[in-house]
């Protein structure tokens, strides 16, 4: 087997009068993230970190800002068009961590159906998916909450 692995990394700024999407799924929170999709820092890390194992560029080759088609879609739909550009080039994922940096909201209780919608996004199993939350204890931006970022590390594997 060849296994290669990739790093991603996505931060956005709080915006009001927008959904915070996180891991494709609403989460109850009074400001959203500001971004052309719908600023799923989660997702787009996560992306981020596929692409780059693949050795296939990075999110903004295959979905840039400048695309008018793609202002406020579901980054899960992003996620699915690059396990589809994984599975052209014979790759699958081993596993996916992340961890969302954020202050406030508490993601403790959405973390469960984050992972699934990632998971089903991947054509994988669940236990391949791992993800957590964390703050900066009061530093830097997303310790002011001013945003949210996440990394993402991915394994994926050719047999």
């Amino acid at each position: 087997m060849k296994f290669r692995i990739g790093h991603g990394f996505d931060a956005h700024p709080f915006t009001s009068n927008r959904p915070l999407v996180l891991g494709g799924i609403q989460v109850p929170f009074k400001f959203g993230l500001d971004g052309h999709s719908d600023g799923d820092v989660v997702i787009h890390a996560s992306i981020d970190a596929l692409l780059g194992a693949a050795g296939l560029g990075d999110k903004g080759i295959y979905f840039p800002s400048s695309d008018p088609d793609l202002k406020g879609v579901s980054s899960l739909k992003l996620l699915e068009f690059v396990q589809s550009l994984l599975n052209q080039n014979e790759w699958q994922v081993t596993n996916l961590d992340a961890t969302i940096v954020a202050q406030r909201p508490r993601l403790d209780r959405s973390i469960t159906e984050m992972r699934n919608n990632i998971a089903s996004s991947l054509c994988t199993d669940y236990s391949k998916i791992n993800l957590k939350a964390t703050t900066t204890d009061h530093l830097g931006f997303t310790g002011r909450e001013e945003g949210i970022a996440a990394y993402a590390v991915a394994l994926i594997e050719m047999p």
